[in-house]
């Protein structure tokens, strides 16, 4: 049931728009990676004749904060025991978490990133000589007991510029064209008259037609993603508008649930993330997989300073963990910026050249330098372009070579959403 992606013309405003009536057994408000997943679920327990209705305010192919894709997956436990997941996002929330959800979390989450394999989403693994293949290159799968490249001991590379589309097909598969309802907004939950506590449906509009959708249901899951914008983006001029996390996330979850009496949990934790200024890139692949390191104006890496160490000392036990909490490391950015040390670069050159120096100490001749390092310099943009366009946009428009120069990097606005420490 996908519409056109733009009207035909300009829609006339009116009082009495079309109202669409609608009744079905359960609904999934939202098009993302989550109601992606209901939908899939969903339809492998429920009764044949169910009537399961998703509505999403985009087009599900590339709905959601997945829509451009993604270079890792933060979360695939394989060898590790689930306490110890536990452990680490604790440690990185500073105890602000819900400990019995995180832990179901970790319990499911590597069944899903073996689907995702099965449904196409490129892996990267080790062969068998440790070296890291993408997921362009042949390598058993993970349900066949392939290694994954981790970035740290948690997060696994992917290939995942189509990650939603490829998560998409397999819901809308399941559910039926049918059984999709793009570009309708829903804004409001109806609660049942007689019943206490019991969704009796939904309302919301059409942002392509003048229509209003009133569904009734007998369940629905709302998953709409998190909240932008709430706090004013750092990006300024041309820029002004560009957040790291979608702008389309509006909130909505949150409002809906609360608005008709659902108990919001963690709404306390803010997600402040370290990002290159300007084009909002991500830093995790840069840290992780590249060993980069942060500098400050000085052209200091102040993460071991005995400054640093003094702050940390403030905010036991988690001051001392060998992780520091990624509060604390944009909380000690801060720091220097406000001593004047400022601003932070990730230093991306001396991470690359790194690299190349390990091999050519390892013996490796200038032929095969040569090629690894091409190699090395496409797995740097490549970062980008599987996830952050823009920023690949900004360092090529800036004429940025990633290992002759280091880029700034600083903290966003706080953002609201359920991802990025369990």
């Amino acid at each position: 049931m996908a519409l056109p992606n733009k009207p035909k013309g300009e829609l006339k405003a009116v009082v009495d728009p079309e109202i669409v009536e609608m009744e079905v057994d359960a609904l999934i408000v939202g098009g993302g990676m989550a109601a992606c997943g209901a939908a899939f679920e969903i339809k492998k327990w429920a009764p044949a004749d169910m009537k399961i209705l998703l509505v999403d305010k985009a087009s599900m192919e590339r709905s959601g904060a997945v829509a451009q894709g993604l270079s890792a997956i933060n979360t695939y436990i394989g060898e590790n025991p689930i306490e110890d997941y536990v452990k680490m996002v604790r440690n990185d929330l500073m105890g602000v978490i819900r400990e019995d959800l995180v832990y179901d979390c970790g319990r499911h989450v590597d069944e899903s990133v073996k689907l995702f394999e099965e449904w196409g989403l490129p892996v990267w693994k080790k062969d068998a000589d440790g070296e890291n293949l993408d997921g362009a290159k042949p390598a058993p799968s993970l349900r066949e007991g392939g290694t994954p490249v981790r970035t740290g001991r948690w997060q696994i590379m992917i290939n995942g510029e189509s990650y939603k589309c490829i998560v998409a097909e397999p819901a809308a598969t399941a559910l039926g064209a049918d059984n999709i309802l793009e570009r309708v907004f829903i804004v409001k939950l109806l609660l049942d008259k007689n019943k206490p506590n019991q969704i009796a449906g939904a309302a919301g509009f059409s942002t392509r037609e003048n229509k209003v959708y009133v569904i009734k249901c007998k369940t629905a899951v709302v998953a709409c993603g998190g909240a932008v914008n709430i706090f004013r983006p750092r990006s300024t001029g041309e820029g002004k508008g560009r957040a790291w996390y979608p702008v389309w996330n509006a909130g909505s979850t949150y409002t809906m649930c609360a608005q008709v009496g659902a108990t919001l949990t963690m709404m306390e934790n803010r997600f402040t993330p370290s990002r290159f200024k300007d084009g909002y890139g991500p830093v995790g692949a840069w840290f992780l997989l590249f060993k980069a390191k942060v500098q400050n104006g000085l052209g200091e890496f102040y993460a071991n300073s005995d400054s640093v160490k003094d702050e940390l000392a403030k905010f036991m036990p988690y001051g001392q963990s060998p992780v520091t909490p990624t509060c604390l490391r944009n909380h000690l950015m801060l720091n220097e910026m406000k001593e004047g040390r400022g601003p932070i670069y990730m230093a991306t050159e001396v991470a690359l050249n790194a690299f190349l120096e390990d091999r050519r100490a390892a013996g490796m001749d200038e032929r095969s330098l040569k090629k690894f390092w091409k190699h090395l310099e496409s797995e740097a943009w490549e970062d980008f372009l599987d996830m952050s366009v823009g920023q690949a946009g900004l360092w090529a428009g800036m004429n940025v070579e990633p290992e002759k120069v280091g880029s700034e990097i600083m903290p966003t606005e706080p953002y609201m959403l359920g991802s990025h420490s369990g």
